[in-house]
């Protein structure tokens, strides 16, 4: 049998350049990137939830959220954490550099099924990334959905990024915004404590609403928890996972978690079905 050929933006990275950057903090950068080839960067298509696999040669590649909205922005917004010898890589590129891009993979939010009812947002530490192309989907398609409630835990104060967004999203109708640190500076107005007591202030239809939450994982499974003593049924509630993703197409096997491999069964997933392997130690 003759070996496939390989697929560009698949297989292999297709070449984009940084359109615009904003330094959202010392550590955190968000990339504007548009695909070289006119033809394939007007045919891209994603869902909010799904990554992309950024590739610097030489240096390496790693998988980066989108955070753009699909159908009203004209970029590939990456909002790029410096963790790693890569994301430092990434992080510091000027306007008008090259670098590789494959992708979109993974399954994205179901904001489809969601429609009539009550969006809920619920992200903790800097990984909030994931959400932010599902806020700005909702919000650009408000008579779609029901209220939209944004929850947002950060350990320190200074950690939280798009203050001026949280605020401009709290001034819009039916969207509530609730922000929590655990350790807060004097000029921090909202609460103080784990981002799981926000959800006894947010106001939402527990009956009829889909909830999308990203963060470290005891935090989601301690909402998650609650969620579900608050009436909330398990099959509304979503999850972005992380795990070691290096070939973004579920042949390497780094990313495997139970019987599915993240990079191509998520990053999301309802959590009526990966709850058991939560917190298990080896998945």
């Amino acid at each position: 049998m003759a070996t496939p050929e390989p697929v560009p933006g698949i297989d292999l990275p297709v070449p984009a350049r940084v359109a615009g950057r904003v330094q959202e903090s010392p550590t955190i950068v968000t990339l504007r990137l548009e695909l070289e080839d006119p033809a394939r960067q007007a045919a891209f298509r994603f869902a909010p939830g799904q990554f992309n696999m950024l590739h610097l040669p030489g240096v390496g590649e790693v998988p980066i959220s989108i955070s753009s909205d699909p159908d009203h922005d004209t970029f590939l917004g990456h909002t790029v954490r410096m963790v790693g010898r890569v994301t430092r890589a990434l992080a510091r590129l000027p306007v008008g550099a090259r670098l590789g891009v494959r992708g979109p993979f993974g399954r994205g939010w179901p904001l489809e099924a969601a429609r009539g009812g009550d969006v809920v947002v619920l992200a903790g530490g800097l990984g909030c990334a994931p959400v932010v192309g599902a806020v700005r989907y909702v919000l650009h398609r408000r008579r779609d959905y029901g209220r939209l409630v944004v929850m947002q835990g950060v350990k320190h104060a200074e950690d939280l990024i798009w203050r001026a967004q949280y605020e401009a999203w709290a001034r819009e109708p039916d969207v509530q915004v609730l922000l929590a640190a655990d350790v807060a500076g004097g000029d921090w107005p909202w609460n103080v404590g784990p981002v799981t007591e926000l959800l006894e202030g947010a106001r939402f239809d527990r009956g009829r609403c889909t909830v999308l939450m990203c963060g470290p994982e005891p935090m989601m499974i301690a909402a998650a928890r609650r969620l579900e003593a608050l009436g909330v049924p398990a099959a509304a509630i979503h999850l972005s996972m992380e795990r070691n993703m290096q070939c973004a197409l579920g042949r390497c096997g780094h990313c495997q978690i139970g019987p599915w491999f993240v990079c191509r069964d998520g990053p999301v997933f309802r959590y009526d079905r990966i709850r058991p392997l939560l917190g298990v130690r080896g998945f």
